[in-house]
């Protein structure tokens, strides 16, 4: 038999030949990075975009069918992803609470970058600012379900593009 490799053992070439399967393998699965631990971006394209809304005009505004400039860029993102909008109205925590356990699969309301909830969901970065009555400018952000980094990614990608952001 003609050694290909001479002064290498078989073993050697066998380590070789294993060690760069399994780096194949790795390198392929990085190819989803970022990933969503759960798809919520696969399951809302072509499907369903679940938003819960609290009541805060004039991002959001719950006194009759969702309004505001918020829900309008949810309708937005949704038609993009050739989703449906189911919303559910709660408050800020029970909406918190509602991203962390999955149920929903983003919140608007108005959130601003010191939004207490970051225990509990994901925060876009800042896509708009605003003062407040005090005369404050305040960054607003949108609150995403932890862990669902495609999703983030994406609707951080709309909101540059479709808000105002600073």
């Amino acid at each position: 038999m003609v050694s290909v490799m001479p002064g290498v053992s078989l073993r050697a070439r066998r380590v070789g030949v294993a060690s760069a399967l399994v780096l194949s393998a790795a390198l392929s699965s990085c190819a989803a990075v970022p990933a969503d631990t759960e798809g919520t971006l696969d399951r809302v394209r072509d499907g369903e975009l679940r938003v819960g809304i609290t009541h805060n005009p004039p991002w959001t505004d719950t006194s009759g069918a969702p309004a505001g400039t918020e829900v309008q860029l949810v309708k937005r993102l949704a038609a993009e992803l050739g989703a449906d909008v189911s919303w559910t109205h709660a408050s800020e925590a029970v909406l918190a609470d509602a991203l962390h356990e999955g149920d929903i699969d983003l919140a608007i309301g108005g959130f601003t970058d010191d939004t207490p909830w970051t225990d509990r969901a994901a925060v876009t970065e800042p896509y708009a600012e605003a003062r407040d009555a005090a005369g404050r400018v305040r960054k607003h952000v949108m609150l995403a379900r932890p862990g669902e980094n495609r999703m983030l990614i994406t609707l951080e990608d709309f909101l540059r593009d479709e808000g105002t952001a600073p």
